[in-house]
């Protein structure tokens, strides 16, 4: 059958009728997109595109190179958008005082992401909320108390690992090495003697795999893998990809966990308690508070919890601080001529001797400070509609505080983009305590390992400085790039450790 031309001319019109349409419609889309967008109340922010809202500004690397100039550009409380969801950037001291401090109970629940959903299921210490969570928590503070966090019982425990490292480094002989291993297995064998009741040797291959899998768990949230898992789930959980290696790496550490308590109880002793696991299966024998939900399951994501945020932030500061040692030499021979001063050579550096270490603790705190390891502390959302620095918050929208701009607040540290330990001290050279200094948050959801952390910060930081002087390798730069990560750790490298 033969198109006539007027044939020909009718289809085209109808076409072109299509595409009008096609175009009014979209125009009608944007229309109402942008009229949503401007009369939502929410605070300021860059204007998302339809669909994608913000994805395109914040990237595929790095979100930390957007989000800091958001949150200079708008303010302490922003606005951006995860597709067509609204999300609230949250960051100043000031603001996270009025949120988190004045408004702790309203802002104690965390966001539904199908990744924390595939990893804990709601339960744990991070990413619970409601009663149970504040069950948990006060259990799991008041244990780690019990076995001596903040007490001399403790410390022991740490010096005994500050000696095991130093030896492990004097072994390399002043070879470059990476020190990534050997701290890391110091802080993680510190939270398993408290967790499981004992400690591993260096060279096990099993305690090696755990703690791999415990950072590949840690990273997937804020990874692209993890991203794209939270924005199509159910496409992602067919896909191939590291994100299926991570829950696959997951199920091996919790079968870990699963046998350490099954282990446990078949030769634990009810009256004498040996580590976390022991008082929790007590706790779950004599509780009859079926909200907070003391089961075997939630003991095996507290576990997973304890052990990868009590190894992750300590053992990557740790190793920021040994970089900015070999970084900055000079700050690392004041340090080191103050212990000598102070303790000398022939004992360990116990806890007593911070007060007489002003300057190897500000060092300390500008470690933290600068390297700010964690970035971002979990999201919350607000169980109802409430107002932080004037700005609307409405229930259940995501907040994101962010602690970056707040340990780089201009206003509070004279050089806050340069590594100085000044910042920390007075004109006297005494240590000088900061309002603002935050790395572990505040409120009530601040971190409930902080006591410890900065036990272990000081006391392995101080003996490696005792016995050690770190150097680059021969004719080689370090770099100070950064990896993607909730804890955020410097790229690998290597470095010479000097017996003194």
């Amino acid at each position: 059958m033969k198109m006539t031309s007027q044939t020909l001319l009718h289809l085209v019109d109808q076409w072109i009728d299509v595409q009008g349409v096609l175009i009014f419609l979209c125009v009608l889309l944007l229309v109402k997109h942008v009229y949503d967008v401007r009369s939502s109340n929410m605070p300021p922010g860059p204007f998302p595109l339809p669909f994608i809202g913000n994805l395109l500004n914040i990237g595929f690397n790095d979100p930390m190179e957007f989000f800091p100039k958001m949150a200079k550009w708008y303010g302490d409380v922003s606005t951006f958008y995860l597709g067509d969801k609204p999300c609230i950037l949250l960051t100043g001291y000031e603001t996270f005082k009025e949120a988190f401090v004045e408004q702790a109970d309203i802002f104690t629940e965390r966001p539904f992401f199908p990744v924390n959903e595939r990893i804990s299921k709601g339960k744990g210490l991070i990413f619970s909320g409601g009663h149970m969570w504040r069950q948990q928590r006060s259990f799991a503070v008041a244990t780690l108390k019990y076995f001596g966090v903040g007490k001399k019982t403790l410390e022991n425990s740490i010096l005994q690992e500050c000696q095991i490292v130093c030896k492990a480094l004097q072994d390399e002989e002043g070879l470059p090495s990476d020190p990534h291993h050997v701290l890391t297995y110091a802080v993680g064998n510190i939270i398993c003697s408290l967790v499981f009741g004992y400690k591993f040797e260096y060279d096990d291959q099993s305690f090696h795999q755990l703690l791999k899998y415990s950072d590949d768990t840690f990273k997937l949230p804020v990874n692209n893998w993890g991203r794209l898992y939270n924005q199509f789930p159910t496409m992602m959980s067919f896909l191939p990809g590291k994100h299926q290696t991570t829950f696959a790496n997951l199920s091996k550490l919790k079968l870990f966990f699963q046998e350490e308590i099954r282990k446990h109880k078949e030769d634990r002793n009810p009256s004498s308690p040996r580590d976390y696991i022991d008082c929790y299966l007590d706790e779950i024998e004599k509780s009859k508070d079926s909200e907070a939900e003391f089961t075997e399951d939630n003991l095996i994501h507290c576990v997973l919890d304890l052990f990868g945020a009590g190894t992750e932030s300590t053992a990557k500061s740790l190793r920021w601080a040994l970089l900015y040692m070999v970084k900055y030499p000079e700050v690392q021979e004041k340090v080191q001529s103050e212990i000598d001063r102070v303790i000398g050579q022939t004992r360990q550096p116990l806890m007593e001797d911070r007060a007489h270490l002003p300057y190897t603790y500000a060092v300390i705190h500008e470690v933290q400070r600068f390297a700010n390891v964690l970035a971002f502390i979990p999201p919350r959302v607000a169980c109802r509609d409430t107002t932080v620095a004037g700005y609307l918050i409405p229930k259940g929208v995501m907040v994101l505080p962010m602690l970056k701009p707040i340990l780089e607040d201009k206003n509070e540290y004279e050089t806050p983009h340069e590594f100085n330990p000044a910042h920390f001290l007075d004109e006297h050279g005494k240590f000088l305590k900061r309002e603002n200094f935050i790395p572990f948050s505040i409120g009530k959801r601040m971190c409930s390992g902080e006591q410890m952390a900065r036990m272990e910060l000081f006391l392995i930081f101080t003996s490696l400085m005792q016995n050690f002087t770190f150097l680059p390798p021969e004719g080689k730069t370090l770099s100070l790039k950064r990896t993607v990560a909730i804890a955020s750790a410097p790229e690998p490298f290597c470095i010479r450790a000097i017996p003194r």
